[in-house]
């Protein structure tokens, strides 16, 4: 590629979904320029950028923004093939298996988790909600195996998106009231051979962080209502 190419991420620090894409320039070692979106007060660049949805993360390569952070790390993948391995499997199936589990971390794992710490609805609800966020966490352990990672032994598309979900464990445990550890060890052991990678240790905030960030933001605005006008994030 052109040395003159610009790439912007906006995004936010807390952000799962913008985390996965800091993630995937940083494995393929591109220079980029990142730009902190104030949630709850969207700049004109943002809107600029993503009218439709008005959220983030957005890629922006040469001007042209990219939006929806699953669809930014194919992108990522496909212009910088030549920077590295391929984030995808070869195997057509396999790489179909990447898409479509990917695809249910952001509509079952990030759904029902928020459901959990946002604490909506009532306890029994609540309650469901926490037993099926375990099973959901489950059935990727199932996905990994034992294997090192979803990509096998190669850290790839799937580990990429869903390596952001992990600095949230900590606020799924503590509103949710279970343990990580005990309830999906593989996933947190998963998560310490992520963290051994340079590209995720500079991408992923710890977790307590987002924690404490999410306790203030409890106390000052309150669940629901607050909750939904400070957290402006992607969901696909």
């Amino acid at each position: 590629m052109a040395d003159e190419e610009e790439v912007v991420l906006i995004s936010y620090w807390a952000s799962m979904f913008g985390a996965r894409l800091k993630v995937a320039l940083s494995e393929k070692q591109i220079p980029y320029k990142y730009i902190e979106e104030d949630l709850p007060y969207k700049t004109q660049f943002l809107l600029q950028m993503n009218p439709v949805f008005k959220k983030i993360p957005v890629l922006v390569h040469n001007g042209k923004p990219v939006n929806e952070s699953l669809i930014a790390l194919q992108y990522i993948d496909d212009v910088w093939k030549d920077k590295g391995a391929s984030f995808m499997p070869s195997d057509p199936y396999l790489r179909s298996q990447a898409r479509f589990w990917a695809y249910f971390i952001d509509l079952k794992i990030y759904h029902l988790a928020a459901r959990v710490w946002r604490q909506k609805g009532n306890m029994e609800e609540q309650e469901l909600d926490k037993k099926e966020l375990i099973h959901s966490l489950k059935l990727l352990e199932q996905v990994l195996g034992d294997d090192p990672f979803f990509g096998g032994k190669t850290f790839g598309f799937l580990d990429i998106a869903f390596i952001g979900y992990s600095s949230w464990f900590s606020t799924y445990e503590t509103y949710g009231k279970f343990s990580m550890e005990s309830e999906c060890p593989k996933l947190v052991s998963w998560v310490d051979r992520c963290m051994k990678r340079e590209s995720v240790a500079n991408s992923v905030h710890r977790s307590i962080d987002v924690l404490k960030y999410i306790r203030m933001i409890m106390r000052v605005y309150g669940p629901n209502k607050g909750i939904a006008k400070v957290i402006h994030t992607s969901k696909i």
